[in-house]
């Protein structure tokens, strides 16, 4: 049985994932920072005895080693880490203060990097280290800032690691998704600009729910995805690689002319 530590697993991708890799027989360590949210998860996985919860901030200066104790005490290994909690609302530069720009880096940058720290030494071939990153890691866009900056640093990040790391058989991958339908996105849709920028440019007739990414996700740590390593994969209906124009985006006059 292998075990897999996700972050962020109270909901969202963190929860689809956690929910594809029990059924696909791992053993689940469900991290985050709301007892509320990992009760969710217990829920969903139903009476078993392939999970342990712990309800912990990731940026915590002792969260890496209670993540990676609670995984070898509970289960006897770590063969899969997902390094998925993350913040929303990306705020341009210029509005940024160090506060914001501090808590961007701690949450998305320095937490996965102390935590793959820990849990890499107690890893052996067959390993697996998924970080969710992000579109705005792979291309420029606006109001990205600290959000761009911490999600661009873990993309560097799990190369070098797939470099360092691949000849011990431990591989590291990025998975980049685009707006995804959480909790945290629905409310967005409601504002128009947010959807012209979205909906409107995506060449695919819907948005991404979570299991779209975490299938991906599941994909990589099985034997299926055993030649994937150093690589990201952009989960987002060709958001990022096309220069689409919906029709009614075409068509329509989006403002009163003066």
């Amino acid at each position: 049985m292998r075990t897999a530590i996700i972050t962020g697993a109270g909901s969202g991708i963190g929860l689809a994932t956690a929910k594809m890799l029990h059924e696909a027989g791992h053993a689940i360590v469900g991290v985050g920072r709301s007892e509320d949210k990992l009760a969710s998860l217990s829920e969903a996985l139903g009476t078993t005895d392939r999970l342990a919860t712990l309800a912990i901030d990731v940026t915590a200066q002792d969260g890496p080693q209670q993540i990676v104790d609670t995984a070898l005490q509970t289960f006897g290994s770590v063969d899969v880490l997902i390094n998925n909690a993350g913040l929303g609302s990306p705020t341009p530069l210029h509005e940024t203060d160090d506060e914001t720009l501090d808590r961007f880096l701690d949450v998305m940058l320095r937490a996965p990097f102390r935590l793959c720290r820990e849990a890499i030494g107690h890893m052996g071939e067959g390993g697996v280290i998924i970080n969710v990153t992000s579109t705005f890691a792979m291309i420029g866009g606006k109001r990205g800032g600290p959000y761009s900056a911490a999600k661009g640093g873990l993309r560097s990040l799990t190369e070098h690691m797939a470099a360092e790391y691949g000849p011990q058989g431990i591989r590291c991958n990025n998975v980049a998704p685009g707006v995804t339908m959480t909790d945290m996105v629905r409310h967005r849709l409601e504002d128009e600009t947010f959807k012209r920028v979205n909906v409107e440019t995506t060449p695919y007739p819907r948005l991404a729910e979570p299991e779209d990414v975490a299938s991906v996700i599941a994909f990589l740590c099985s034997p299926g995805g055993e030649m994937i390593n150093g690589q990201s994969i952009v989960v987002d209906g060709g958001w990022t690689r096309t220069k689409y124009l919906s029709p009614r985006a075409l068509t329509s006059q989006w403002s009163d002319p003066e």
